[in-house]
């Protein structure tokens, strides 16, 4: 290569380097990204939060299996947080390396600890391996064009799981106070929330060079001390029905205040750095009605999503997460439509937590022995819902409730551009029609089957104006219909 050539050939590596963005809010629909200038969905089926912490776990493969796949975004814990074998019924559970090969961002010491032998903790110095890994396994995503959800903390569920857990007194050498696993993620943790804040500061500037991540407080920080919000189930109370499936639960208050100021952190440590990146706040399973967002905040994170939860939400301006998928059985049918209602409800992420990934089976094609779905195959389902939403200009669309009159038997979500486009999803046990409210012109139609991404159907309609009928094709539970002018 010239001399001049080779200059100009690395001011460009530079000039890209330096003016490169994060992925943010689409600048035309904050309920949408915008990632390498291209508005940006995110859907996926990923592993379970586990591929920095275990230390086994082949990413490399892992990442190479998801870019394969078409999948374009996972969720990774920081290692402030690990589970046990077992932990919720998984057999083969990444969150839950084998005894010694858990790798967290701080210094092991010589002190054993309460777990299986592992070493205690000195939570005022760094892992150095830990932070290699780390950003490796950004950088890998980064080269796949993947987004990483990177999650700082979590809720600690039981106190098994307190036993393994780095902020348990009895696993570090920094003499924290014996608050327990309820407190530890409330700013009545004494010094802890010292440590707790230097964690995220200096993740947030180990990574703020990467484009392709986003940062989320804390999974689940209701599950320590839950706050009956909304129910779920509405005309009946069943003794036996545990309190986390009869309400959505939020946060407490005391929670709310420490995740501020793990917010705020965020906030103050990147004013000092180049880059700004998004931050996610997990609320609840299932769907609530959001009371207060504060403005550190970019993307509302859901488990369990209904499709309400984007519908209730859609007036806070932001992206709609369905964060993580599970607890319905294990049959990808269900997370599948679970996608499909979600997406087509306004959301702009979906992550199906995925068991067909773990150590040994990076490649995606382990036996599923968990509470949850993920295979091969419902991924490539997946990347259907994907191309399809992606078929629209959906920056140009939103929530629609008046074009489907009367769908008997089904459960209907769309996306319209009124009197130009819609983007519907139909799934239940139909009738042979359904009614829809058009404008008067000509339009085109298809209806695309979830399973193969193929056409079932197609044609032309010819609306007055008023109600029109059309004929549904035979259809197994779930359709998506396509309708344009």
């Amino acid at each position: 290569m010239m001399p001049f050539a080779r200059c100009l050939f690395v001011c460009w590596l530079i000039a890209g380097k330096l003016f490169s963005q994060p992925i943010s809010l689409h600048p035309e629909n904050p309920h949408y990204f915008l990632y390498q200038d291209e508005p940006t969905l995110l859907i996926t089926s990923a592993e379970h939060y586990g591929s920095v912490l275990n230390l086994d776990f082949d990413y490399e493969t892992y990442l190479a299996t998801m870019q394969q796949e078409g999948m374009n975004y996972t969720r990774i814990f920081t290692g402030s947080y690990v589970e046990i074998p077992g932990s919720f019924g998984i057999t083969n559970n990444t969150l839950a390396p084998a005894p010694g090969r858990y790798l967290a961002p701080w210094k092991r010491t010589d002190e054993t600890g309460l777990y299986e032998g592992e070493k205690k903790f000195d939570l005022t110095q760094w892992e150095p391996a830990y932070f290699d890994r780390l950003k490796d396994f950004i950088s890998e995503a980064n080269e796949r064009d993947i987004i990483v959800e990177v999650t700082f903390f979590c809720a600690t569920y039981q106190d098994s799981y307190w036993t393994r857990h780095p902020f348990n007194p009895g696993n570090n050498v920094n003499n924290l106070p014996d608050v327990g696993r309820q407190q530890s993620h409330t700013l009545a943790n004494g010094s802890l929330t010292d440590f707790q804040k230097k964690l995220v500061e200096k993740i947030v500037i180990e990574l703020n060079d990467f484009d392709n991540i986003f940062f989320e407080i804390q999974n689940e920080p209701w599950s320590d001390d839950p706050q009956d919000a909304m129910r779920t189930l509405k005309t009946i109370d069943l003794d036996a029905v545990p309190s986390w499936l009869k309400w959505s639960q939020t946060a407490s208050e005391a929670s709310l205040e420490w995740q501020q100021a793990m917010a705020d952190q965020v906030v103050a440590t990147e004013n000092e750095l180049p880059k700004k990146h998004l931050l996610a706040q997990n609320y609840c399973n299932f769907r609530h009605s959001i009371t207060e967002v504060d403005s550190t905040i970019d993307i509302l994170n859901f488990h369990y999503a209904w499709p309400e939860a984007a519908w209730m939400n859609y007036g806070w301006g932001r992206p709609i997460n369905f964060d993580e998928s599970g607890f319905a059985g294990s049959s990808d049918t269900t997370y599948l439509r679970q996608a499909w209602q979600f997406i087509l409800a306004g959301g702009s992420v979906f992550n199906n937590l995925d068991y067909s990934f773990y150590v040994g089976k990076e490649d995606g094609t382990g036996k599923n022995d968990a509470p949850g779905g993920g295979s091969t195959r419902f991924r490539q389902q997946l990347t259907y819902l994907h191309q399809f939403v992606e078929s629209f200009p959906y920056i140009q669309m939103q929530p629609d409730f008046s074009v489907v009159a009367q769908a008997p038997g089904m459960d209907v979500q769309c996306l319209a551009q009124a009197g130009q486009q819609y983007a519907i999803f139909l799934s239940g046990i139909p009738a042979d029609w359904i009614k829809l409210t058009l404008p008067a012109g000509t339009f085109k139609y298809a209806f695309i089957s979830p399973y193969t991404g193929k056409s079932i159907s197609q044609g032309e309609l010819e609306s007055t104006g008023e109600t029109y009928t059309l004929d549904l094709p035979e259809l197994d539970h779930m359709v998506a219909l396509r309708i344009t002018k």
